[in-house]
């Protein structure tokens, strides 16, 4: 099955299908999302946080993101693959965020990166996409902001905050974004962004208006007992697997477990030879 291309994504817009993105860190759960025909994977460096279990992103380098994201690309053969530019990988100049990308391209094998910023981080996304990668942008709630925004806190609800998030979308459409992801953005003001776009946004806390939804898995999973507001649990598997766990627990204590089926077998003539010898 041939891998989704940007051609495909930008598509989707144009006939308004709504695009599907989830993240993924490893590559038995990238394989079992690209079963399912989801077209797009963010290896996101929220992996810091719900897989590596720091505070925030702000630890996560890339060593760790191409990492995650080979094992990300050997699991899903059909989606689309969108490396996460972890903090610091390209603030500090235009080309150490060539260098880095080029990283995700050449030793993940992903489809494309990401960054977060709008108008800031414009010569930085040129220049990567000059190159001939394709960039996602991140604007709103931008987690490797997270101590200059004084927390999680939605974005965009003032008269110049909103403008800002304009002037940032349409600063990442010059400079050749392929697509925006809108993080914790007012709906109305993230159904207006899309409109006043060519390029696809993707939401995440952003409303229906946007071109797509972005989710983090371990939320629609119900790895955790926390559920974002902008988040839908679709199974709770942190009870299945707590009771798993608790259960081969007691089972091995109480000498339940392994039982005969799960042990290989010997021919009792080489044991009886052995206890003579």
């Amino acid at each position: 099955m041939a891998r989704v291309t940007i051609n495909e994504i930008r598509e989707m817009k144009r006939r308004g299908e709504k695009i599907t993105v989830i993240t993924s860190y490893d590559y038995a759960t990238s394989k079992i999302v690209d079963s399912v025909g989801i077209p797009v994977i963010l290896v996101g460096d929220s992996l810091g946080v719900v897989v590596l279990g720091y505070e925030n992103t702000l630890s996560v380098t890339m060593d760790i993101m191409i990492h995650h994201a080979k094992a990300v690309v050997r699991g899903a053969q059909h989606a689309f693959i969108i490396g996460d530019m972890p903090f610091m990988s390209y603030q500090i100049s235009v080309e150490d965020a060539m260098r880095n990308a080029a990283r995700f391209i050449q030793e993940a094998k992903t489809q494309a990166v990401k960054l977060e910023g709008g108008v800031n981080v414009a010569d930085k996304v040129r220049a990567i996409v000059q190159c001939g990668i394709p960039v996602m942008g991140h604007i709103g709630l931008t987690p490797q902001s997270i101590n200059q925004l004084g927390g999680n806190l939605v974005q965009g609800k003032k008269p110049e905050a909103a403008r800002q998030l304009l002037d940032d979308a349409r600063a990442l459409e010059q400079a050749g974004a392929f697509s925006i992801v809108l993080e914790s953005v007012p709906y109305k003001l993230a159904a207006l962004i899309t409109e006043k776009i060519s390029i696809p946004t993707i939401g995440i806390g952003a409303g229906a208006g946007c071109d797509g939804q972005v989710q983090v898995i371990h939320d629609l999973l119900g790895l955790s007992d926390f559920v974002p507001k902008h988040a839908r649990q679709y199974a709770k598997l942190i009870d299945v697997m707590t009771a798993a766990a608790a259960n081969y627990y007691n089972d091995v204590k109480a000498g339940t477990f392994p039982t005969e089926k799960n042990s290989y077998i010997i021919d009792q003539s080489v044991i009886d030879e052995l206890k003579s010898a």
